[in-house]
């Protein structure tokens, strides 16, 4: 079976101070990872944070020995400076999500948007 990729969502966030754009796209695979189980994945500012469960599993450990709901994917996402940053984030719970939030500097708040994982893990 080939993977089909379809677009949950694209959206953008414009710094009015530097004049810069940050481009997100939100992509639904039916195919992702070694387990070939449908998957989200998060394009972002050249980066691509995939969303499987292999991957998700993993998170959702590293999460729990943590004793938090949520974990910052370190690697995909970008927190040089704290009034601009993009974190990619998987929440835990019932559901599985995927939320993205993104600050810039002439914002006062960043913009966050969920998405819900098409799969389930068993640690959750």
């Amino acid at each position: 079976m080939a993977n089909n990729k379809r677009i949950i969502d694209e959206w953008e966030v414009h710094d009015l101070e530097d004049n810069s754009l940050i481009s997100v796209s939100v992509v639904h695979n039916t195919e992702r990872g070694n387990k070939s189980l449908p998957g989200i994945q998060v394009i972002c500012a050249g980066k691509i944070v995939n969303y499987e469960p292999i991957h998700v599993e993993r998170w959702a450990c590293q999460a729990t020995k943590a004793n938090s709901a949520e974990y910052l994917i370190e690697d995909g996402s970008w927190l040089v400076h704290d009034d601009t940053y993009i974190k990619h984030v998987l929440i835990l719970g019932n559901l599985l999500k995927a939320k993205i939030e993104i600050k810039v500097r002439s914002s006062v708040k960043p913009v966050i948007k969920e998405y819900q994982l098409p799969f389930l893990i068993s640690n959750n």
